[in-house]
């Protein structure tokens, strides 16, 4: 019987399905998983399901000798080195697609949040401090409407986020390696632009690229004095797309009115970093995939693209 590696659990029906064929090992552990106990318990594993925050590097991928099939419960697969793995005819599976209109419908909350400032006010009410009805110019957020919507790559959440972002009256515009035809452009309702227009004409300018090295810090001091002072950003994407010490200097500086952010540089962030302390930043637990139903499909997938990949046929979704 092959023997599978789990990082940690997945839900009960993936579990189920899994033990039926193969002799499972499930870390139930500290989460990442050590390093130092997975190279141990990937030695002899067939196949490994793994998470985003599992750094599955050149040398677990040579001491894993018997390694065919690695599945990731994520979208991305940054956290994997893929040319190791395919050195040693490795396969990866991953979870794209489901999570398109999660991540979407988060951005847009993320967005309203900041703009109108509803976690600031909720901590306001829970402190006791709301002591008075406010006036005319007290507690002010923003419209969204009118206001130009910067979208920096236009993939499939992108194109989500467009098409939700229709409904607010947002003039949207975007920049992305691949433009869309101009039927897509019409049916979004936005217009391609070059990265230093959207940059310098976005009123809110949400991140939807992956993360690689041409990726790293490309949001970086120089980019965000570039934006408008009255400008916010929002990232759903991959933390280390925003170089996060230059995003704080330029907060505190008021270089940019405000950030939300799902993803960080390091996960988790402890109550003592920075960004906790200001009160123009929103800040989620990196949940831009968190909807029951998504997190079922993604299980799903990744169990399909296990047992799949095991038995040398095609992947739901492989690299």
């Amino acid at each position: 019987m092959k023997q599978i590696l789990l990082t940690r659990k997945l839900h009960k029906f993936a579990m189920n399905q899994l033990q039926k064929k193969y002799e499972l090992t499930i870390h139930t552990g500290i989460i990442p998983m050590p390093k130092k106990l997975l190279l141990q318990k990937i030695k002899n594993a067939d196949g490994l399901i793994c998470f985003p925050y599992d750094i599955i590097d050149r040398e677990i991928i040579e001491s894993a000798k018997n390694l065919a099939v690695i599945s990731t419960y994520s979208v991305g697969y940054d956290h994997i080195d893929v040319s190791a793995a395919k050195k040693r005819n490795i396969r990866i599976g991953y979870t794209p697609n489901v999570l398109t209109n999660a991540t979407a419908d988060l951005t847009i909350g993320l967005m309203l949040d900041l703009m109108r400032r509803i976690t600031e006010g909720d901590r306001l009410v829970r402190a006791g401090s709301w002591g008075e009805i406010f006036g005319p110019h007290d507690y002010t957020g923003i419209d969204l409407e009118g206001k130009t919507l910067g979208i920096l790559g236009i993939g499939r959440i992108g194109q989500a986020v467009a098409k939700r972002a229709q409904v607010f009256g947002l003039n949207i515009i975007y920049h992305s390696r691949t433009r869309l035809t101009k039927n897509q452009e019409s049916k979004l309702g936005t217009r391609f632009a070059s990265f230093s227009d959207l940059i310098r004409s976005s009123d809110i300018l949400t991140i939807h690229i992956p993360y690689k090295k041409e990726t790293h810090h490309l949001i970086d001091l120089q980019i965000l004095k570039k934006m408008k002072k009255s400008s916010f950003l929002i990232n759903t994407s991959r933390g280390k797309i925003i170089n996060e010490k230059d995003l704080i200097q330029a907060l505190k500086a008021k270089t940019i009115s405000g950030a939300a952010l799902d993803v960080f540089e390091k996960e988790p962030i402890g109550k003592n970093h920075e960004l906790t302390k200001m009160e123009n930043v929103v800040l989620a637990p990196h949940i831009g995939s968190s909807s029951a139903e998504t997190r079922h499909k993604m299980a799903q997938i990744t169990i399909q693209n296990l047992i799949l990949g095991l038995q040398g046929r095609k992947m739901v979704y492989s690299v």
